[in-house]
C-alpha cells in the first residue's frame, strides 16, 4: 500500500489522526476519509498512480471482507451454541453412557454399562465395589468374545433388599486379557448447567458435572 502524505495541511488535523489512530478500528468511513485528504493534499506536479489507487480500494475491501465473515461465524457460533443447549436441555431425565470406572444408581436404582475386551477371554468377572473397598456385587460373565460387553445390576440382593444406593466402581477382570477393559457406565442427566461467564454447559449427573460431548449415548 502506498505511504499516505503528511496530514499537517488539512483543514482538521486532529479529526484526521483520530481516525487513523487504531488501524483495527478502522471502517469503511475512515478509509475514505483517509483516501479523500491523500487526494486533497497530494502534490500535482506528481499525483497518486491510478494503480495504487486501485490496489489500496481492492486490499480495504479484502479487509472488510474478513471482517465481515468473522462477524457471520460468530453470529452462527452463537446461534449453534443455542441450539446445543436447547438440545442438552431435552437430555434431562435421561441416562448417559460416559467413559467411567465408576458406575451410580439409575432412577429405578439399577447399575449398568459396558466394557470394551481388547481380545477374547475364557472367564469374565465384573465386580461392584462401594467405598470401603467391599464387594456390593460380583457377577460371572463366562466366556466372552474381543469388543464390547454389557453388564447390569438391579441394585438388589439375593433376598430383594437394596443392596445399594450409592456409587460404585466398577472393576473388570478377564482371565487371558492383556490389557485392562475400558469401562463406561450409564449415568442419570439431572440438570444443566450454563456458566453466566460463557463457555460449554456442562450436564448435571450422578458421577458430577460433565460436558455433552462426554456422552458416548443416550437412552
Amino acid at each position: 500500500m502506498t505511504t499516505i502524505p503528511s496530514l499537517a495541511g488539512t483543514a482538521n488535523p486532529a479529526a484526521t489522526t483520530a481516525s487513523v489512530g487504531s488501524a483495527g478500528a478502522m471502517d469503511q468511513s475512515d478509509f475514505l476519509r483517509l483516501m479523500t485528504t491523500q487526494l486533497t493534499t497530494q502534490d500535482p506536479f506528481n499525483p497518486m498512480d491510478n494503480t495504487q489507487m486501485v490496489a489500496q480500494m481492492a486490499q480495504f475491501s479484502q479487509v472488510a471482507g474478513i471482517a465481515e465473515m468473522n462477524q457471520s461465524l460468530r453470529n452462527i457460533a452463537a446461534a449453534l451454541g443455542g441450539s446445543r443447549l436447547s438440545d442438552a436441555a431435552s437430555w434431562i431425565g435421561r441416562a448417559m453412557l460416559v467413559e467411567s470406572e465408576v458406575a451410580t444408581p439409575l432412577r429405578d436404582g439399577s447399575y449398568a454399562g459396558e466394557f470394551n475386551l481388547a481380545a477374547e477371554s475364557d472367564q469374565v468377572t465384573v465386580n461392584l465395589v462401594d467405598q470401603s473397598g467391599a464387594i456390593v456385587h460380583s457377577e460371572q460373565l463366562g466366556r466372552r468374545e474381543a469388543g464390547p460387553v454389557a453388564f447390569s445390576w438391579n441394585g438388589r440382593d439375593a433376598a430383594g433388599n437394596v443392596g445399594a444406593n450409592g456409587p460404585l466402581r466398577v472393576v473388570v477382570t478377564a482371565a487371558g486379557a492383556s490389557s485392562n477393559p475400558t469401562t463406561a457406565t450409564w449415568t442419570m442427566i439431572g440438570g444443566i448447567q450454563s456458566p453466566s461467564a460463557g463457555g460449554e454447559s456442562r450436564l448435571v449427573t450422578g458421577l458430577g458435572l460433565l460436558a455433552p460431548s462426554a456422552a458416548i449415548r443416550l437412552a
